[in-house]
């Protein structure tokens, strides 16, 4: 027990087992072998003594650090190992702060996915009246693309302007990242043609904002004004030009830009780029073409790459395909599951779809949640699927009831073979019915006004039962509807979407 990196292993052992006598061992042997200023190891300490249920100790742990330098270490280790809830209550407990304590606590909130929280510590940091520099707006305006939220976005990018901060080329690809992920193209355009865009990742951003969009050929334009201006494209680069070709179909064009990629600028293909093409091929529907690029690839294909093969499968129906794809998936996880058993039971195999949720079942694992969030004003709603704990929700089903009957009578017909079960055809369409996106929808239609558009996000791919909804309630009601899920924005306007089906 005298190295530094057993002691740290030791604690986390006694974190998972809740093992406290062998910590307070551990933490006797980290005094006398004076590691009590590692700030990493502190960090494991009072994490594990949190974990025991024995704050006070940890609390004592921290109170003894009497440096801010270590006291911001100690805040960076816990949320980089994802600790966000004990690095709060040590933050909380801190004596003073300084701007580093402010922004290690809000990069962490955002690289551990914790948007909303971190946008609530941001406006404490403004309440505090400590100044915000480049890394807190570099964290927040990160936060605000992931969330999808335009008028949060708005309002950090107008305190962006009001504080003079000056932009460099990571805030400024920030920007158009943020405007392009909160479904504002047009703005995100705006601020690329007003930035210096001297450095590739600005580039990047306008690219990969405008693939999102589905905007393929917009896309190639930009990339074709990079020559222009003498910036050279860099993997990156060609990521987001597959990526907007994959979106849309384009699949020669696609083989054009891998070819191009190799030949003109040597660029040898990485994971993604082979990933972007087997995607590519498959959403097109060439799965021999998409399997042949699989054998034909330089590296290890990884669990990406079998993910997009079965995609496809489970879109076209390749069920033999779809089961090798997830034979070479070393590690499954609930998507995984879901794609195989979504396929058997599009062809009515209630046998293989039951063997897939016994095969989770033994594994434990469990069908990630479908979650969507609409924004209204500057306040974020989430809507959980199946979940009826809203406070309006009577109001919310009311509305979803009357907007599924009139699209039913304008040919709508619930797509009830996506329902993974062997159920009544009135069982699979309730459980249709209480999608995230859905819920959110009949709230955006309850809470604004008619002809006002409606932007919802959400954190997996939507399914096309809501796709096929939302498409004819844009009609109903001549309302342009966004919904931005995991792969892409959908923009749907008069009863067509954006992506032409095509996702």
């Amino acid at each position: 027990m005298s190295d530094c990196r057993v002691l740290y292993h030791i604690l986390k052992r006694c974190k998972s087992s809740m093992d406290s006598k062998t910590v307070a061992k551990t933490h006797a042997r980290i005094i006398v072998l004076g590691y009590a200023t590692y700030p990493s190891l502190l960090a494991s300490l009072i994490s594990t003594y949190a974990h025991c249920h024995q704050p006070h100790i940890a609390y004592h742990v921290f109170s003894r650090i009497i440096n801010l330098f270590n006291m911001n270490l100690v805040i960076e280790s816990l949320v980089k190992s994802g600790e966000c809830d004990i690095a709060k209550k040590v933050f909380d407990k801190m004596p003073f702060r300084d701007v580093v304590t402010w922004n290690t606590i809000i990069g962490g909130y955002v690289k551990n996915s914790r948007f909303l929280d971190a946008l609530r510590l941001f406006r404490g940091m403004l309440s505090a009246k400590v100044e915000p520099d480049g890394f807190t707006f570099a964290s927040v305006v990160t936060g605000c693309a992931r969330l999808g939220a335009f008028c949060n976005a708005e309002w950090v990018h107008g305190l962006m302007v009001e504080k003079r901060v000056e932009l460099n080329y990571i805030l400024s690809a920030a920007l158009v990242d943020m405007y392009a992920k909160c479904g504002r193209i047009d703005v995100s355009r705006r601020v690329f043609e007003c930035v210096v865009h001297d450095h590739v990742s600005v580039w990047n951003a306008m690219i990969n904002g405008l693939a999102i969009h589905g905007l393929a050929y917009d896309a190639i334009v930009v990339f074709s004004r990079m020559e222009v201006e003498n910036v050279s494209p860099d993997s990156v680069t060609f990521v987001g030009i597959l990526k907007a070709c994959s979106h849309c179909g384009l699949v020669e064009v696609g083989q054009k830009y891998f070819e191009m990629m190799q030949n003109r600028f040597l660029i040898w293909p990485q994971l993604e780029h082979y990933g972007t093409m087997v995607d590519l091929f498959g959403r097109a529907g060439l799965l021999e073409e998409a399997y042949s690029m699989i054998k034909a690839m330089s590296v290890e294909p990884d669990v990406v790459i079998w993910r997009a093969l079965l995609s496809a499968c489970r879109i076209h129906g390749k069920k033999e395909l779809g089961e090798f794809a997830i034979a070479n998936i070393s590690r499954l996880e609930s998507g995984d599951f879901v794609l195989l058993s979504n396929m058997y039971c599009s062809f009515k195999n209630w046998h293989g779809a039951e063997r897939v949720r016994q095969m989770m079942k033994m594994g434990g694992v469990r069908k990630k949640r479908g979650k969507s969030w609409i924004e209204l004003g500057d306040i974020i709603h989430q809507f959980n699927a199946a979940d009826q704990s809203h406070a309006e929700m009577k109001a919310i089903c009311r509305v979803l009831e009357g907007l599924i009957k009139r699209a039913k009578m304008e040919g709508f017909t619930p797509l009830t073979d996506l329902v993974l079960m062997d159920v009544s055809e009135e069982e699979k369409e309730e459980n249709l019915t209480f999608h995230s996106e859905k819920l959110a929808l009949a709230y955006g239609v309850l809470k604004s006004s008619p002809g006002t558009k409606i932007t919802i996000s959400k954190n997996l791919r939507i399914c096309q039962d809501c796709h096929n909804l939302i498409k004819i309630v844009s009609r109903i009601l001549n309302r342009e509807i966004i919904v931005r899920d995991r792969i892409r924005f959908h923009q749907f306007k008069g009863g067509f979407c954006s992506c032409g089906d095509h996702w």
